[in-house]
């Protein structure tokens, strides 16, 4: 859940009973450390995990660049907001050796990731620390694979998941199955544990994909209002709207498929193929969503969350740990 937690959200989980899990996407390697830290002391001995991403850094397409910003240029008019300069920023970085060091000091439990796997030399790094490795596979074929170059846990992300797609071997979305069609294929495919993702925000949900063979699920959707969690109130309010009824996928925030509440910008057209390189099209919108947020609008604001965000608008905000006891089946 990068950029909408800290520690403080995991800590709370691991409170409830949960495996509380820090994203590490968007922080400098400063602010990781320190909320690495935070999670580390605040465990007292109980498991955590830290989650990163490893995909490929994107190269620079000047022309596709600035073809993106000329597909935009009619907003930036109408909010009377320049343009960013090229090349333009990437928001999100992968798992890298910094990275890498910070868990051989800190030694996290659990590592996990999200577009595969990082390089292998840095992988043998995580797995020298002891701790558990996980990723997502959103196909039988990337589960074979995650277990083919060593990961311990294989995390089944159904379709229905909020946020990013965890494919990479295929960018064909047509591939990736709802979470109770994928689980079961998942299961019959690889020898390792398999964790259920997507869709899964109470524990009628947790307990329909341990029947299928899941040893946990993993929820995230559903710890969006929170009081731990850094939601906007922009993103809160979305949350509790009739619009959370409406969810879809779109690379137009950041290059790279993901499920979000249906908002003005993605209404528009929520795939595009003139997209640049994940993460790049993100600082394409900078100032176009600043404006907006300025005024109260979350027209540009990526609004992630899982096919099952509905069900938030009943009853007041849980704490993060009574919601993890609230989902807990057994």
């Amino acid at each position: 859940m990068a950029g909408v937690q800290d520690a403080r959200l995991a800590l709370a989980v691991m409170d409830g009973g949960g495996l509380g899990s820090l994203p590490a996407a968007m922080l400098a390697p400063e602010a990781l450390a320190v909320q690495m830290h935070a999670l580390a002391d605040g465990a007292r001995g109980r498991p955590w995990a830290v989650n990163f991403f490893c995909h490929t850094p994107p190269v620079h397409e000047p022309a596709r660049e600035a073809a993106w910003l000329a597909h935009l240029a009619p907003h930036y008019a109408a909010w009377g907001v320049a343009a960013p300069a090229l090349p333009l920023s990437a928001a999100r970085q992968p798992f890298s050796a910094e990275s890498a060091a910070l868990v051989e000091a800190l030694r996290p439990p659990v590592v996990s990731f999200h577009f595969g796997l990082p390089p292998a030399d840095l992988l043998a790094r995580v797995k020298a620390t002891g701790a558990v490795v996980m990723s997502s596979a959103t196909t039988v074929d990337e589960a074979r694979w995650l277990q083919a170059q060593g990961a311990d846990v294989v995390i089944a992300q159904g379709l229905e998941a909020g946020g990013h797609r965890g494919h990479f071997l295929s960018e064909d979305l047509s591939l990736q199955g709802d979470t109770l069609a994928l689980l079961p294929q998942v299961r019959a495919a690889v020898s390792v544990p398999v964790v259920a993702a997507g869709g899964i925000a109470d524990a009628a949900g947790v307990a329909a994909v341990l029947s299928l063979g899941a040893v946990a699920a993993q929820v995230g959707t559903a710890y969006l209002l929170c009081p731990e969690a850094t939601t906007s109130a922009l993103h809160r309010e979305a949350l509790q709207s009739p619009a959370a009824q409406q969810t879809a996928l779109t690379n137009r925030f950041t290059g790279r498929p993901a499920r979000g509440i249906v908002n003005a910008f993605m209404a528009e057209e929520p795939m595009s193929p003139l997209a640049p390189a994940f993460p790049l099209a993100t600082a394409a919108l900078a100032p176009l969503r600043a404006a907006a947020e300025a005024q109260g609008r979350c027209d540009f604001t990526p609004l992630w969350a899982g096919q099952n965000a509905a069900l938030l608008r009943t009853g007041q905000p849980l704490s993060a740990a009574a919601l993890t006891q609230r989902l807990n089946p057994l």
